[in-house]
């Protein structure tokens, strides 16, 4: 017998969302933790990215927040900002029945004038990460003697990028009677550590099959020499089609490189790494989930927290290190019932890394029989992938902050001063002051003109065509 929401003692409000969003059933990892944390047990959990646990350790927060009191009481650790921006954003919405609910993202590489801001006036949830959290504490500008619950989400990824020292200073803060919830992919002897240290008498929740995110991909090989990696990346991205497609490195320096490249000949193509501000950031992952940028090259920094449904296509371009780095890498395909495709480009002299990562998932991972010499033709496989997106994204400079709701970005395309169709307008993203929206390229300059004619809530807004590498 399948287990219900309602069955797991809800708020109605919550589970009223829920329906509104469309979740039926809820997953293994919310059907073994929800219980157990709204009855204020401390809990690590061991799930990978995609089973559900943001909503798992999100609605039981929300469900013990006092909203009429503006004061911090919920915080959520995360090791990116990538991250904090997806989990940030899963909280707002099935806590939009919530009246007045405040969840602030508290980042690095984001301006902390608005953060200060925000904090003064008193948030219910920060979203944070450790280094940025440590930076407002030691400022005195974040308050946490009210704190009743603290997430470490993917606390293994923090420990591995250096955040123990930061992460422990921030427990070390907190109320001693609050509640702590870990969730991490694995359980090294740190994270037990830390539970041990930080944690009473915490329930253990383990889903088993830890690997089940790479159920549905399809996992390949391509080996060649280093020479011939770029014409081999061709080669794939021509024999996978795709909507989206997302490309790996080991080092920034390759990033750069790559993207470089394939813009040069005319392929839709973004960068996403360490060296990029978070204004970058935030556009090139609204343009890649919107369909707007077809193939993003990145370095392990986008391997957890990138929020992108129907991935066609992950491609391996240089090995990671590590077998699990290797999971969570193409785990961003075959999700959601979806099938995947996973490719990764390994030289001769790789083989020990295969062989590592096939005994840790279990899944054989079948080699292409393709050599340059198969297909000596490179610009005729560049042109064959050079199609450009359908999908084009206009920025409009006003968001969540000024009240602006998706409707009102619809109504004012589609509505009599817009004129265009529904159809023609696709994915709308409202951060804090900007707002996103696709529009079908060969209407996209009527949009921006439009836009920049009319009003949005009574106001006029500027709008901008997003682009570039």
């Amino acid at each position: 017998m399948s287990t219900s929401f309602e069955s797991l003692s809800l708020a109605p409000e919550l589970l009223a969302v829920l329906g509104e969003l469309g979740y039926d059933q809820p997953t293994p990892v919310q059907v073994e933790s929800i219980p157990a944390l709204l009855a204020g047990r401390d809990l690590i959990g061991q799930s990978k990215t995609g089973s559900g646990k943001t909503a798992a350790f999100a609605l039981p927060m929300l469900q013990s927040l006092d909203v009429s009191r503006r004061e911090l009481q919920g915080m959520i650790l995360c090791p990116t900002r990538e991250l904090c921006a997806q989990v940030a954003r899963e909280v707002r919405k099935l806590g939009r029945r919530h009246a007045g609910l405040s969840v602030l993202e508290v980042a690095g590489g984001q301006p902390i004038g608005p953060q200060l801001e925000a904090l003064d006036r008193g948030v219910h949830i920060a979203v944070g990460t450790p280094g940025r959290l440590i930076d407002h504490l030691d400022r005195g500008t974040i308050p946490v003697d009210a704190v009743r619950i603290v997430v470490l989400d993917e606390a293994d990824r923090m420990l591995d990028m250096g955040f123990g020292a930061d992460v422990e200073t921030i427990l070390a803060l907190l109320p001693a009677a609050r509640q702590m919830v870990m969730f991490s992919a694995t359980i090294p002897k740190s994270i037990a550590k830390l539970s041990g240290e930080y944690q009473r008498d915490a329930v253990r929740v383990t889903i088993e099959d830890a690997l089940d995110d790479t159920a549905d991909i399809r996992q390949l090989r391509l080996v060649t020499e280093p020479d011939e990696k770029f014409h081999g990346l061709a080669w794939l991205l021509s024999r996978y089609p795709h909507e989206s497609a997302l490309v790996f490195c080991n080092f920034k320096a390759t990033v750069v490189d790559l993207a470089t490249s394939l813009a040069r000949e005319g392929i839709s193509v973004g960068r996403f790494d360490g060296d990029l501000d978070q204004f970058s950031r935030d556009q090139v992952l609204v343009r890649f989930r919107n369909g707007s940028l077809r193939v993003l090259v990145a370095t392990d920094v986008a391997g957890r927290g990138l929020d992108v449904e129907d991935l066609d296509l992950v491609i391996n371009y240089e090995m990671p290190q590590q077998p699990a780095v290797y999971v969570h890498r193409i785990g961003r395909t075959g999700r959601a019932g979806s099938k995947g495709v996973a490719v990764s480009m390994m030289t001769p002299g790789q083989q020990g890394r295969r062989k590592a990562i096939e005994e840790l998932t279990g899944v054989s991972i079948e080699e292409l029989d393709w050599k340059p010499v198969d297909d000596p033709d490179l610009p005729r496989l560049l042109g064959a992938i050079a199609r450009p997106p359908v999908m084009e994204t206009v920025l409009i400079s006003s968001g969540r902050k000024n009240k602006v709701r998706p409707g009102d970005i619809l109504g004012a395309l589609t509505g009599e001063a817009g004129g265009l169709e529904g159809a023609q307008i696709g994915k709308i993203e409202i951060h804090d002051r900007l707002s996103y929206v696709a529009v079908s390229r060969d209407v996209v300059q009527h949009a921006v003109t439009q836009l920049n004619r009319g009003h949005i809530k009574r106001k006029r807004v500027k709008a901008t065509l997003v682009g570039g590498v």
